[in-house]
């Protein structure tokens, strides 16, 4: 039986991992992470202590590592490796690496029903043949809110109006780079998440069982 994929994509910190999560065991769907990814190319780079100016080191380190694990590791969400990955994010040669290993995942036999995908260019880039691309949109304000409560929660010091700027500056980088910039995807359905929870949920239940 055909495997199912739902894309979710959106800007930082709009829910989208915590959407993605919900429907994965909602619908037993696998859940593949795609910033979890580049955050973990970022570790990597900088395990190996790897200029992220010198593109033949970070080839190296990408052909090295056949394959990037989709196990969640909160210790990869403290700042420094977010920084890492908002540079390495913007390149070419890692989007790529990056995109080729979500689709990868996607091609490996699972007992699951399909799959469930977020990050920021999944379904206008990586799956564009997707069977339900959704959209996620949040006011930088709630956004900024939700980032500071995770860091805090995490043990990292944080400043709101930092993290706001961060988040304006980080949409204005994303909106505007000219590979795989933010768009909405073509046939996506938009997704307010910046109220209640549950009404974003209800919405996006019932758009999956039409699928």
């Amino acid at each position: 039986m055909k495997k199912i994929i739902i894309t979710i994509d959106g800007p930082a910190a709009s829910g989208k991992g915590r959407i993605a999560k919900y429907i994965a065991k909602k619908f037993n769907l696998l859940h593949i992470d795609s910033g979890l990814l580049y955050r973990k190319v970022a570790k990597l780079l900088i395990d190996y202590k790897v200029d992220l100016n010198n593109t033949n080191q970070i080839k190296k380190i990408l052909i090295k590592t056949k394959k990037l694990s989709l196990r969640n590791d909160n210790k990869l969400r403290n700042e420094q490796i977010g920084k890492v990955t908002s540079i390495v994010a913007k390149m070419n040669l890692i989007r790529d690496y990056v995109n080729k290993q979500q689709i990868m995942h996607t091609t490996q036999k699972t007992e699951k029903k399909g799959f469930v995908i977020d990050g920021r260019d999944i379904g206008s880039i990586v799956f564009k043949n997707a069977d339900l691309k959704l959209f996620i949109e949040v006011k930088p304000s709630v956004r900024a809110k939700r980032r500071h409560k995770q860091l805090i929660d995490l043990g990292e010091k944080s400043i709101y109006a930092k993290i706001l700027k961060e988040i304006k500056l980080r949409d204005k980088q994303d909106i505007a780079r000219s590979n795989s910039p933010l768009v909405i995807p073509k046939g996506a359905y938009i997704i307010d998440n910046s109220g209640l929870f549950n009404n974003s949920l209800k919405k996006i239940n019932q758009l999956i069982g039409q699928i």
